[in-house]
C-alpha cells in the first residue's frame, strides 16, 4: 500500500531516492574520514553513476529512513532503461564542523548490497545551527566518489538534497562554485533539491544547479517521498532468500572470503531491512543489471553454466571445503540442481514483480496529484530527461 510519508527535512539530504532508487551515521566504520576510490576506466556500454550527497544531521531521520526504503526501488527504476546500463551508486553523508563527523563517503560500486549495508547504518544526529558543510560534501563528492571516465554513453550525476544553505564563511572550504566548475570538466551534472522553505538556500541551491547544468526543484518540507508496501513483498522476500542460497562462490581463499562476505552482508540486509525493500533488492538481482551484484566475480553455478568453468578440471581447493570433499559426479548434479532451482526462483520472482508493480501503480492512481509533487516524481522526471541526453532511454514510469 502506497503510505505518504511526513518526515522532517533538515539541511541537504534525501539525495536517495532516484527513479533509483541506485540506492544509502554515526556509526560507519570511517566515520569522519572520506574513502578516494580510483578513477575507473570508461565503460565499455551504457552507464548510469549516481552519487547522492546526503545531510545525515538529527532532522533527517524520518529522510533517512526513507532512503533505506526506496534505494532499491532507485536501482529498479534505473535498471529499466533502454538498453540496460550498469549501475554503480555512492554516497557522502555530511553533517557539520564540530559534530561526530564532517563527512563520510561511500565509493561508487555496483555491489549495492554493500552501499545499501553501509546506508542502512545511517543514523541521524548533529547539527543545530542553519548552514552545514555542504561545501566540503559537494567536492569530496566530485573529487572522491571514484567516477569512471567520461563517455558518450554515461550518466554521471550527483543528486544534492536539503534545506539549509552551505556555510559560506569556513576560509579552507573549497566553495560549492569550483566543485561545479569541476563537475562540468569531468561531465558530472549536480541537480540540487530544496526541502522546505529556508529563503537563504533557494538562490545558492538555484546557482548549485544552474553552474552543473543540473535541475533546481523544490519539495516540501516533509519531502513526499511515497514508501511502497504490498501484499506481495512478504513471498517475493521468502524466494529472494533462497535464490541467495543458490549461490557458491570458489577462487583462491582470498576470492572466496571476499565472496563469503557478500553472504555475510545479505544475511545483514534481510535481518535489518523492511520486506518491501527485500522485495525491491530481488527484484533487482534477478534483472539483467542486477546479475552483477548477485552473482559477485566468483560465482561457480553462474560460471559453469557460461563455460567458463570445467568442473572436471577445477581444482578442488578452489571449491568451498563442503564441496571438496565431493566427488565430480556429485558436485556436477549439485551445481545443475543449483542452477534449475535459480532459473525458477527468478522466474517466479519475475511474475510476482509484475504483480506487484501493477498493484503499486493502481495505488500510486489513487494519489495522483500527490504523487505529481512528490520528491520521487521530479527526481524521475529529471533523470528520464537527462539520461536521454546520453542515449539512455527511460519509456516507462519509474519502478515503484
Amino acid at each position: 500500500m502506497m503510505k505518504q510519508i511526513n518526515m522532517t527535512i533538515k539541511a541537504s539530504a534525501l539525495a536517495v531516492f532516484i527513479p533509483l532508487a541506485f540506492i544509502l551515521a554515526a556509526v560507519l566504520p570511517a566515520v569522519g574520514l572520506c574513502e578516494t576510490a580510483a578513477v575507473l576506466k570508461q565503460p565499455s556500454g551504457p552507464a548510469v553513476e549516481v552519487v547522492f550527497v546526503l545531510d545525515t544531521t538529527g532532522s533527517m531521520s524520518g529522510l533517512i529512513a526513507a532512503a533505506k526504503e526506496k534505494i532499491w526501488s532507485i536501482a529498479n527504476t534505473l535498471a529499466s532503461a533502454d538498453p540496460v546500463p550498469a549501475i554503480r551508486m555512492g554516497l557522502v553523508g555530511y553533517r557539520d564542523r564540530g559534530d561526530a563527523y564532517v563527512t563520510t563517503t561511500v565509493p561508487l560500486s555496483g555491489d549495492l548490497d554493500a552501499v545499501y549495508s553501509r546506508l542502512m547504518q545511517f543514523q541521524a544526529d548533529g547539527g543545530g545551527d542553519a548552514p552545514e558543510s555542504v561545501n566540503q560534501a559537494l567536492h569530496e563528492a566530485v573529487t572522491k566518489a571514484g567516477w569512471s571516465k567520461p563517455g558518450k554513453n554515461v550518466y554521471r550525476v550527483v543528486f544534492l538534497v536539503g534545506d539549509a544553505p552551505p556555510h559560506m564563511d569556513y576560509q579552507d572550504d573549497v566553495p560549492f562554485a569550483q566543485s561545479c566548475r569541476l563537475a562540468n570538466q569531468k561531465g558530472i551534472i549536480i541537480n540540487a533539491i530544496q526541502c522546505g522553505d529556508v529563503p537563504e538556500t533557494t538562490p545558492l541551491w538555484q546557482e548549485i544547479a544552474g553552474l552543473a547544468e543540473g535541475r533546481y526543484f523544490h519539495v516540501s518540507q516533509s519531502g513526499g517521498a511515497m514508501l511502497s508496501s504490498s501484499p506481495y513483498d512478504m513471498k517475493i522476500a521468502e524466494l529472494s532468500r533462497a535464490l541467495d542460497n543458490t549461490r557458491i562462490y570458489y577462487g583462491d581463499p582470498e576470492q572466496v572470503a571476499d565472496m563469503e562476505t557478500r553472504k555475510r552482508t545479505a544475511d545483514k540486509i534481510y535481518e535489518a531491512a523492511a520486506p518491501s525493500a527485500i522485495a525491491q533488492r530481488s527484484v533487482f538481482n534477478a534483472s539483467k543489471a542486477g546479475a552483477g551484484n548477485f552473482l559477485g566475480s566468483q560465482e561457480l553455478v553462474q560460471a559453469v553454466a557460461d563455460g567458463k568453468v570445467d568442473l572436471n578440471t577445477l581444482d578442488r581447493e578452489a571449491l568451498p571445503p563442503a564441496y571438496q570433499k565431493m566427488d565430480r559426479e556429485t558436485l556436477k548434479n549439485h551445481v545443475e540442481n543449483c542452477l534449475k532451482q535459480r532459473q525458477d526462483l527468478q522466474d517466479s520472482i519475475s511474475k510476482l514483480a509484475k504483480k506487484r508493480q501493477a498493484y503499486l501503480e493502481n495505488e500510486a492512481r489513487k494519489e495522483q496529484e500527490t504523487y505529481k509533487q512528490s520528491f520521487d516524481a521530479k527526481v524521475f522526471n529529471c533523470i528520464k530527461t537527462q539520461a536521454a541526453d546520453k542515449n539512455i532511454l527511460y519509456k516507462g514510469g519509474p519502478v515503484l
